[in-house]
């Protein structure tokens, strides 16, 4: 039985925006409860680990409930991808919940924005894309704001910052694996055997450092899996409503919901050095945006004039030149 999830959307930008900000919300909420648990605010800390498995756990319930409502039927997934998909996130975000417990949210979540950024390198070695001056320079912009946010100097070094800079590099690495799913199976499929692997995964890793929550931080772990749940659903809807150059760009509004939760609940606002970095950050990651966007643009025009005239120099692998 198929689902409205999987239905085409009539084109609506305004209510894509809302969409992807309700996502920007719940994501930057879903740190936050991460940083709850791991920190001493709710009691003995949680370890990374065991916030991960609450993320998946509770996330998993959520999905699992709504493909049970719409007798989800999986078609052909392709399972070894899943798995290295799932093993790369469930890594990534475990990474990024260790180092929020250290370093502020704002911090924490404009370092993870480098992912992208990765990921085009990744795709160079594992999916054979060729890179121009554009993507490259734009590349350079974001990993500069990283090195400002690192704060590189004995006085302000933050060592648990190297932790949200591999969080970006592992998902990098998942980011490339979904470009090799995407468009062959159903986002509600995706999802749950995201979360599923990701279930498996984390359950066996947290064995060894498992401690009994307190009610607080029970609480905390299952808003840690419901508002990402709500999250990767908001941002599907989001998806589905707008070009994805349109949209994608306020996707980094999730970094002035961490920073405004952070500052509401443990005072920690930015300082000069940190909103330079994210501002960096964001500036070059925007441009690879629009690079990605237009070099799409560009395969969608090329694509059906190769097949009405072939053969075309260039046709069969275009590249980014520029």
């Amino acid at each position: 039985m198929r689902t409205a999830m999987f239905t085409p959307r009539a084109q609506n930008p305004g209510l894509a925006i809302g969409f992807m900000l309700m996502a920007c919300a719940f994501i930057a909420a879903s740190t936050l409860m991460a940083k709850l648990a791991g920190t001493a605010r709710l009691g003995d800390p949680l370890h990374a680990l065991q916030v991960s498995h609450g993320r998946f756990l509770f996330a998993w319930m959520l999905i699992a409930s709504a493909a049970l409502v719409v007798r989800l039927r999986l078609e052909r997934p392709n399972l070894p991808l899943h798995a290295f998909r799932t093993l790369a996130g469930w890594g990534g975000v475990s990474l990024l919940f260790a180092a929020v417990a250290y370093i502020p949210m704002a911090d924490a979540t404009a370092i993870s924005f480098l992912n992208p950024v990765f990921a085009m390198m990744l795709a160079i070695p594992l999916l054979g894309e060729r890179v121009g001056p554009i993507r490259w320079g734009a590349a350079a912009i974001a990993l500069v704001g990283g090195l400002i946010l690192l704060r590189p100097t004995a006085a302000a070094f933050q060592p648990a910052a190297l932790l949200a800079l591999a969080a970006a590099v592992v998902m990098g690495i998942e980011i490339t694996v979904i470009k090799l799913l995407s468009g062959r199976e159903g986002t509600l499929q995706i999802l749950f055997i995201n979360n599923s692997f990701g279930l498996l995964i984390a359950s066996a890793a947290v064995w060894p450092v498992w401690a009994q929550p307190s009610p607080a931080q029970w609480a905390a772990l299952a808003g840690v899996g419901i508002f990402m749940a709500c999250a990767q659903a908001s941002y599907v809807n989001a998806m589905a409503r707008a070009e994805a150059s349109f949209v994608v760009p306020f996707a980094y509004a999730t970094l002035v919901f961490a920073t405004g939760f952070d500052a509401l609940v443990f005072g920690s606002w930015p300082d000069a050095v940190s909103l330079a970095g994210a501002g960096v950050i964001v500036a070059g990651a925007a441009l690879l945006a629009w690079r990605e966007a237009q070099l799409k643009r560009r395969a969608a025009d090329i694509g059906p004039k190769c097949l009405k005239n072939r053969p075309i120099a260039g046709c069969a692998g275009q590249s980014d030149t520029l």
